[in-house]
């Protein structure tokens, strides 16, 4: 099994176009080493043939562009089979929309998500305007064959965060995916959005490659900087470092290799020489950045 980061970053990319906090600041005048990056979503293969989206970003065509391997065939084949979407939220949907050309979309998505995109974002209305969308319901425990030598068995991610449209209830509102290669039974975890991970500790057992919600830094991280008013677990994640940060639970975690994905352009692990960076580094887990390869 294949994994490809197409875009490593949180909401708005990296840098963000309407943000002067210190990490896009420096990136953008090159007075700090540091990459930047687009929004957050993997594409997943047996093959490297066929290809599986996990969620579409705003940069999805971008993102396409820069991956030979997502290259259309003679005919406008295309290698992208279908999208899996572990929310409704706009930075993991919006590329929807980009890909409404297509003669058909296949849709994997948990009632609740569907239901957001059809009566709250309206985004699945609009597109099944242009191009018919084939829905398979995502349903939490149950294991579904996506290609010869690849699996997903999608589990329910609690959190608190609330609703901005769509379904209040909480349940099937934020999945991860468990990706199994059935052929040598290892498994990838996808996982861009967590805000408790002893909540899904049993999910990542015998886990080979986990790429991790890495949103922020510290929790109260975009508040000090004076980029909003809630902290990183107010909006469903859990940021790295402090008591109960990630780093911390990771030390316990039966995981061969984490990486980290969602990055928040406020996180400043994305400036390189920073020591939030080399923290990281010292404790073993990876900072993801756009077109890392893995194979599993």
């Amino acid at each position: 099994m294949w994994l490809r980061v197409l875009g490593s970053a949180a909401g708005g990319g990296f840098p963000q176009w309407n943000c002067d906090c210190p990490g896009c600041r420096a990136v953008r005048d090159g007075t700090r080493p540091g990459t930047p990056r687009t929004q957050s979503s993997v594409a997943v293969s047996a093959d490297r043939r066929s290809w599986f989206l996990l969620n579409a970003s705003p940069d999805v065509r971008a993102q396409i562009e820069a991956f030979p391997a997502l290259h259309p065939r003679p005919g406008r084949e295309t290698p992208l089979q279908a999208v899996l979407l572990t929310d409704a939220e706009l930075d993991h949907t919006l590329g929807l929309l980009l890909l409404r050309e297509g003669r058909a979309l296949e849709l994997h998505a948990t009632a609740a998500v569907r239901e957001t995109l059809c009566q709250g974002s309206g985004i699945l209305r609009t597109l099944e305007r242009y191009c018919p969308v084939d829905w398979h319901p995502v349903v939490p425990g149950v294991d579904v064959t996506l290609a010869d030598g690849l699996s997903y068995r999608a589990f329910d991610v609690p959190t608190r965060k609330a609703a901005r449209f769509g379904p209040g209830r909480a349940e099937g509102r934020v999945v991860g995916y468990r990706l199994t290669d059935t052929r040598s039974g290892r498994a990838a975890v996808y996982l861009p959005g967590v805000q408790d991970l002893g909540a899904v500790r049993e999910q990542l057992r015998d886990c080979a490659c986990l790429l991790l919600d890495g949103t922020c830094w510290s929790d109260d991280e975009m508040v000090r900087l004076g980029l909003a008013s809630k902290t990183a677990r107010d909006m469903g994640h859990v940021p790295m470092d402090g008591p109960g940060g990630s780093l911390e639970q990771l030390a316990t975690l039966p995981v061969e290799r984490t990486i980290y994905v969602h990055l928040n352009n406020s996180n400043p692990v994305l400036l390189d020489d920073s020591p939030e960076r080399r923290a990281v580094g010292e404790r073993g887990p990876e900072i993801a950045t756009d077109g890392l390869e893995v194979e599993v």
